[in-house]
């Protein structure tokens, strides 16, 4: 052990001595070779060197104290727990990340420029005669997570896509990163080409703050050079499906005291447990994974949901935990079939369950509010709808709203809330325009709304709007020139119909629309479309697309009115 630990000390003292005697322009021309001129002034000013790092393996607090004392540096706070170190060395070694008890330390350096930089020191304990010596062994010797990093300054996305972009110029290729929430940081991690000078190989791009959505383009890059890593995590994509069910379905969500960002405590896994009658070692193990995921995160108290994890409370404003059910229930079952779907062209759904959907839901009342629930779940794509022009003209005119298909009045009862002056008319199947009744009822609408059990053919005729929400989607081309043509009888010439679909994009861009289009086959029957492909459905039934506004989560409000003689085209 005091050949290892002063191995340790030797190599921390090195890294304390690089810091001290670097800059960012002269380290940014070393790690990438022929940035000069403007560009490196440009990067230069937009990240800055801040730190290099390694990892030791101590066997204990005190020792790691000591190895820190020897080479000069203080910590001046314990050990903050690692998620992405710790994640990499279970891959690299095949090994629970639970039994790798790694921490970060980050003591400052004065440097000769007067600059304040750090060592970040990550910690892995390996106590006496441990197991973990191999590891320990292995990692002194390959050093793979030793590195040179640079904080981003400004952390705007348009300044991170630039940054890596430039070092994927000068020849760094992306090798993973993270987001920790313990700091709430983003890392993004590249292998220096092979001709760089600075004694280090990897690089770190640390950015303050959640950047999942820039940090996934560079993961997907990194991926894309590993195919058999990269078709490992997709095959192991129904996991994901059937963990948030189950967290859902054990109401672990519901049972745990709210997160981090509330400033609230932690849960223990034991405690958790004994709330929802599960076992605790296997608890923990979905527990971790959904950490890896970004749905709680965990601490030295136990775990936390994130902002993505309280959205699975039955409480939570926008609450998705329906859709969870809804995915890792009957939908999940029916996917089992997809293959015959695509064989023969018949549902799977219908295959696995022996009738359509609406039929198989409407015929379980519990199953039937489930689904009207999920469908509300995906309410954030409506939050601008009641903005929409049509809809604002029309309020300031006291004009009757009719929501076609509507569900349980989830749209209808935000447009009635944001323009008090409106009317509305909900359409749809007798059980569902019973639950309608009473949510909308309890919102304060019910003097302001009518609802209507009946089919299409039943659309009431005369009202200034009318919404199909999510209804075409389920629907071959022939059932949607019918629903059409219904709505199309029921307009005036000054009536206009908003329709809410996600719509395939026309350049083959990745869009949630074309996994629900996969969805809507086997399940339903039904598919997503691109823009003219709904504007000729449109034309057929003697409508015109007028304009196309976009929507969260994908979405797509298309603006259709009556076709008048002297229209000659459409925006699509």
């Amino acid at each position: 052990m005091i050949t290892t630990l002063s191995g340790d000390t030797s190599r921390l003292r090195a890294t304390v001595d690089f810091v001290k005697e670097q800059d960012t322009a002269t380290l940014l021309r070393l790690l990438l070779p022929g940035l000069d001129g403007p560009e490196l002034r440009a990067l230069a000013e937009r990240c800055g060197f801040s730190h290099a790092a390694l990892l030791v393996f101590p066997p204990d607090e005190a020792a790691l104290d000591a190895t820190l004392a020897d080479c000069g540096l203080v910590a001046d706070a314990p050990p903050r727990p690692s998620v992405i170190v710790r994640e990499r060395l279970a891959v690299r070694h095949k090994r629970s990340a639970a039994e790798l008890d790694v921490g970060i330390l980050r003591p400052a350096v004065v440097c000769r420029d007067g600059a304040r930089r750090w060592v970040e020191v990550f910690t892995l304990t390996v106590p006496p005669a441990s197991d973990l010596d191999t590891v320990a062994a292995y990692e002194r010797e390959r050093q793979h997570e030793a590195h040179v990093a640079f904080e981003v300054e400004t952390p705007d996305p348009l300044v991170l896509r630039g940054l890596c972009a430039a070092f994927g110029r000068y020849g760094a290729v992306p090798d993973g990163g993270g987001y920790n929430p313990h700091e709430n940081g983003t890392v993004f991690y590249f292998t220096a080409p092979a001709d760089a000078k600075a004694g280090y190989r990897r690089v770190e791009l640390y950015v303050p703050g959640d950047h999942r959505d820039v940090l996934a383009a560079h993961l997907d890059e990194h991926r894309a050079r590993q195919p058999a890593e990269t078709l490992l995590r997709l095959l192991t994509g129904a996991w994901t499906t059937q963990a948030l069910a189950a967290f859902v379905r054990l109401d672990v969500a519901d049972a745990m005291d709210g997160n981090a960002m509330d400033g609230k405590r932690a849960v223990g896994v034991a405690e958790l447990a004994r709330d929802v009658g599960a076992s605790a070692p296997n608890l923990a193990t979905l527990l971790r994974y959904l950490a890896m995921l970004g749905v709680v995160s965990e601490d030295r108290d136990g775990f936390r949901l994130t902002d993505t994890g309280t959205l699975l409370r039955a409480d939570a404003e926008g609450s998705m935990r329906a859709l969870a059910l809804m995915y890792g229930g009957p939908f999940y079952e029916s996917f089992a079939g997809l293959d015959h779907t695509v064989r023969t062209g018949q549902v799977a759904f219908e295959q696995r369950f022996g009738e359509n959907h609406f039929d198989h839901f409407a015929r379980d009342p519990e199953l039937a509010e489930l689904f009207d629930r999920s469908m509300a779940a995906g309410s954030r794509m409506f939050d601008p709808l009641p903005a929409h022009p049509v809809l604002t003209v029309a309020a300031a005119e006291g004009a009757t709203v009719v929501d076609i298909a509507g569900g349980n009045g989830e749209l209808l009862g935000r447009i009635l809330s944001a323009h008090p002056r409106l009317h509305g008319v909900l359409l749809e199947r007798p059980h569902t325009v019973e639950t309608a009744r009473r949510l909308l009822g309890a919102a304060g609408h019910t003097e302001r709304c009518a609802f209507r059990a009946g089919d299409f053919a039943d659309v009431p005729a005369g009202a200034d709007v009318y919404v199909l929400s999510r209804v075409l989607h389920d629907w071959d081309d022939d059932r949607c020139r019918e629903i059409l043509r219904h709505c199309a009888r029921a307009m005036t010439d000054t009536a206009d119909l908003l329709v809410v679909e996600r719509v395939l994009p026309a350049d083959g861009s990745a869009s949630l629309a074309t996994a629900w289009d996969l969805h809507m086959m086997c399940n339903v029957g039904g598919r997503e479309r691109r823009a003219d492909h709904y504007a000729r459905l449109f034309a057929d039934a003697g409508l015109t697309l007028v304009d196309r506004t976009p929507l969260p989560l994908d979405g797509s409000v298309l603006h259709v009115r009556r076709t008048r003689l002297a229209d000659t085209g459409s925006k699509v």
